[in-house]
């Protein structure tokens, strides 16, 4: 039997990715935590602290989720979609915070001398690379194919654990060949990581930012036009307004026609342009027609 499709199927999707990286970091925080503190790695720690983020951040997007695949109701006369964007930006601040920490506890530690850290840390952050960079794919595929910000937000989240422990990879081979001289290459690594970190979490905040800003969507607008201009009656589309919300979006469309028309065959228009609109892009969850008179004096607004 073939998957389900259709926004409803992606929630679901999206929820069971979201619930996957939270027991994934689950199990990677203990990993990492114990080796780290074991084998004298604070490059390690850091990745562990930055992991445990990564499970609260699993866990806003897969309740964000939850929230927005909830149906419209009397106080959410347009469904419940923008928890989706709230999701995106809260994980894009805990990456912030995430790098912050991290900056801070390296520098803390640079200062004050240390033995280099354990060969075995080195095999642990490898499989830890492994493993985030497959789950940081798979969920950026889906976040892709949804459009959806909280998704991506954690697709970068899985990423960029990846790029920390990458990053302290290389500070640990430097400090293993170096000896106790280079040990400062552990803190650096640590370092170097959260500037990425930080770079990336205000890169993935401008997409949910603008979402909830209801920064007029071109793409959808200008197909919506081009479906309405196919329905029978139709004399000229003035303008298509949109916004979205969570997945989907929502049209304002103002629609000319005949002015001699009756209200009941203009009504039909509307109603007829509106079935196409939905027909024709899944995307879009509702759209609102406005009729005008051909030719008449015009709405104000942006065009």
């Amino acid at each position: 039997m073939p998957d389900p499709v259709g926004p409803s199927a992606d929630l679901s999707r999206g929820q069971r990715l979201s619930l996957l990286g939270l027991l994934t970091n689950s199990v990677l925080v203990g990993v990492k935590l114990a080796a780290g503190v074991l084998g004298n790695s604070y490059a390690l720690i850091a990745d562990a602290v930055e992991s445990s983020l990564d499970i609260l951040g699993s866990f806003v997007v897969w309740r964000g989720l939850r929230i927005a695949a909830k149906p419209a109701d009397h106080d959410h006369p347009y469904g419940h979609g923008r928890a989706e964007q709230i999701a995106g930006i809260i994980v894009a601040l805990m990456l912030a915070s995430a790098a912050i920490l991290i900056a801070l506890g390296a520098l803390r530690e640079m200062a004050s001398p240390h033995p280099p850290p354990a060969w075995y840390t080195l095999p642990v952050l490898l499989g830890v690379i492994a493993v985030k960079e497959v789950l940081a794919r798979v969920v950026g595929q889906a976040s892709r194919r949804m459009n959806s910000a909280a998704l991506a937000s954690d697709s970068w989240h899985h990423r960029s654990d990846a790029i920390t422990s990458a990053a302290a990879a290389i500070g640990i081979t430097v400090a293993l060949v170096g000896g106790e001289p280079y040990s400062v290459a552990d803190e650096a690594a640590a370092l170097f990581a959260s500037v990425i970190i930080l770079i990336n979490a205000w890169r993935l905040a401008q997409q949910p930012i603008a979402e909830l800003m209801d920064v007029h969507p071109p793409h959808i607008a200008e197909q919506a036009r081009a479906v309405a201009g196919t329905v029978r009656d139709v004399g000229t589309v003035e303008k298509v307004l949109g916004r979205k919300i969570g997945l989907r979006y929502v049209l304002d469309m103002h629609v000319e026609v005949d002015p001699d028309m009756t209200v009941r065959d203009s009504h039909r228009v509307a109603h007829e342009v509106k079935d196409a609109s939905l027909a024709a892009m899944p995307s879009v969850q509702d759209v609102l027609v406005h009729i005008e008179p051909l030719g008449g004096v015009r709405q104000g607004g942006p065009s």
